[in-house]
């Protein structure tokens, strides 16, 4: 098995391969965008200075696509937010809606039919882009619907008498418009409905047969993310405008382990922007790749970066559906630990236990879920850093239910540290981290220093629901190794 790691800090574009056993592949390209949006989107503006908002980012998109077909891209996917910006109301992003034809009722190319309907500019230039480019080109806007207006008090109508959806749009190299994707979950977007019934959308390509789409938050669901890979759809479509959340969901990081632990191609475009306001902070957006269980093309900007977009290029195997990864053996059983305490990740309080030691063996449990980790801490010169293995079982946020063995460098040598936000790190380690989920939904990341993504060495999962991940030679200091499990069947309890 071949590995190769190509790094370039300047930009930190990271290309870590394993080679696969696969006869074809076909080019995908992905891109990072620095949205141009108003100053203040919450204010209402007219059609036309919507549109001329919209062009500007319409006219990069041109670029980055006249860019991918230089280098052989048949795919390209933008991301989530990226043509209209974010943060609107319902009111203010009216302007901006077009209403999108469902091209599993009706066949049409708006770059050769563009009067067939009015206020489609936006779908007439994106057509026009994949035809011209000669490419699949995956963009997201805004999607207007209308409904019946019902005395029934539970329709999911709203009172204005139409939807207004966060909608994934695909296009084939001619310009067909092939795909419409509503998003199903979303995360405080209030100038979006929820589409009232569930999509589970496909299409089907000449060059690697058939694609999944989700958009952002969907990928932490059951619904439709987890529906598509079980209906054997293998390579998924991820526009994002994700907002990093250290240690456990930065946006590579679980990019990757998603990948990796659904055995699955994630074409993933993220956002790039700084400082995005929320109600108990603020957060940075960045961290885009292309991703298969044995193979990871990604970028993700550095504190203090500038906010610059980018295009990233990779040859991309069709997957093998039959693809599984290699096993390891491990000795049975649990040892004594040191005293645990409680420190909050995000929103939530892990139970910890803190690694005294340079080499050795420790558990910790939340409850009735417990973790294991053996281990062996490389530690580079006189740099004192503290590490801890924590456990977490419940309501993440109260939103989702999951289940998480984390081993990971606290933000300072205070315990209550464990959890913080952390960057860098020097001390490497050998290491085997296991846990019994109660999900075959386990996501497996190692993050190293400044954002660089490393590929569990082995993976094993056991028919009693444990998962043990080992990992060793790293190439940078750790700054977390999780096992991510996602309960979906008790979202809903």
């Amino acid at each position: 098995m071949l590995l190769t790691i190509v790094i370039s800090f300047s930009f930190l574009i990271v290309v870590v391969q394993m080679e696969p056993n696969v006869d074809s592949s076909y080019v995908a390209a992905v891109y990072e965008h620095t949205v141009i949006q108003t100053d203040d989107p919450r204010i209402p503006v007219s059609r036309s200075d919507a549109l001329r908002n919209m062009q500007k980012n319409l006219d990069i998109y041109e670029v980055q696509a006249a860019k991918a077909t230089k280098q052989g891209v048949q795919i390209l996917v933008f991301p989530e937010d990226g043509i209209q910006g974010f943060n609107f109301s319902r009111l203010s992003i009216f302007n901006y809606l077009e209403t999108i034809p469902d091209p599993q009722e009706e066949s049409w190319n708006p770059c050769t039919e563009p009067g067939k309907y009015n206020n489609t500019e936006v779908l007439q230039r994106l057509s026009c882009m994949a035809r011209h480019y000669n490419l699949y080109l995956v963009a997201n806007m805004a999607d207007l619907q209308p409904c019946p207006l019902k005395t029934d008090p539970s329709s999911s109508c709203p009172p204005d008498g139409h939807w207004q959806f966060n909608t994934n749009v695909v296009f084939s190299s001619d310009g067909l418009l092939v795909a419409r994707y509503h998003k199903q979950n979303l995360y405080f977007e209030e100038s979006f409905d929820k589409p009232p019934q569930p999509e589970i959308i496909t299409f089907d390509t000449p060059f690697a047969g058939r694609f999944g789409l989700i958009t952002c938050f969907d990928i932490l669901f059951y619904k439709p993310t987890i529906e598509l890979v079980e209906k054997g759809v293998h390579q998924l479509i991820f526009p994002t405008g994700w907002l990093n959340s250290l240690p456990l969901l930065d946006s590579v990081q679980f990019q990757s382990a998603f990948s990796l632990g659904a055995k699955v191609t994630l074409l993933a475009a993220n956002l790039r922007k700084e400082n995005v306001p929320l109600t108990h902070g603020y957060k940075t957006m960045t961290g885009s790749g292309i991703y298969t269980p044995y193979s990871a093309t990604y970028h993700h900007a550095q504190k203090g970066d500038p906010e610059e977009s980018m295009l990233l290029v990779a040859r991309v195997p069709v997957l093998d559906p039959l693809w599984a990864g290699q096993s390891v053996d491990t000795e049975e059983g649990l040892v004594g630990a040191p005293e645990t305490f409680n420190s909050s990740v995000t929103y939530d309080p892990l139970t910890f236990v803190p690694l005294m030691e340079t080499e050795g063996e420790v558990n910790v449990c939340n409850g009735t879920f417990c973790c294991k980790l053996q281990y062996r801490r490389i530690q580079q010169g006189d740099s004192k850093e503290l590490y801890a293995l924590g456990a977490f079982s419940g309501k993440y946020h109260g939103m989702y239910f999951i289940q998480v063995c984390a081993l990971l460098r606290c933000a300072g040598l205070d315990p209550s540290s464990c959890g913080q936000k952390v960057q860098e790190a020097e001390s490497k380690f050998d290491f085997v981290l296991e846990g019994r989920f109660g999900s075959r939904y386990v996501y497996p990341s190692v993050l190293a220093s400044k954002f660089v993504l490393e590929q569990p060495k082995q993976l094993e999962t056991a028919p009693d629901g444990t998962v043990t991940m080992t990992h060793s030679n790293m190439t940078d200091g750790l700054v977390t190794a999780c096992l991510y499990g996602r309960m979906y069947h008790l979202d809903n309890e």
